[in-house]
């Protein structure tokens, strides 16, 4: 399995800091494909279902169906991904 390393641009701040993640860009540009369509996602905490709204390197933006709520899925807890 392949990861890039993803770095954030530092901040013009006196405390600089460095945001290192792993990253699977295969994962990712598989999810960039989904985007705006329904899906069950099984994390290792369970599943959610909704609609995809975006995806970073480190992880996606799902939008529930009954609720409206929005849900911040860390790319690493996913299991696997279902397009419904």
């Amino acid at each position: 399995m392949s990861y890039h390393l993803y770095q954030m641009p530092k901040t013009e701040h006196r405390q600089s800091y460095q945001y290192i993640t792993l990253v699977d860009p295969y994962v990712v540009e598989t999810l960039k494909t989904i985007i705006g369509r329904s899906a069950v996602i099984e994390t290792v905490r369970g599943n959610l279902q909704g609609i995809i709204e975006d995806v970073m390197p480190d992880h996606i933006v799902v939008r529930s169906y009954d609720s409206d709520t929005t849900f911040y899925v860390r790319i690493q807890q996913i299991v696997h991904v279902m397009p419904t």
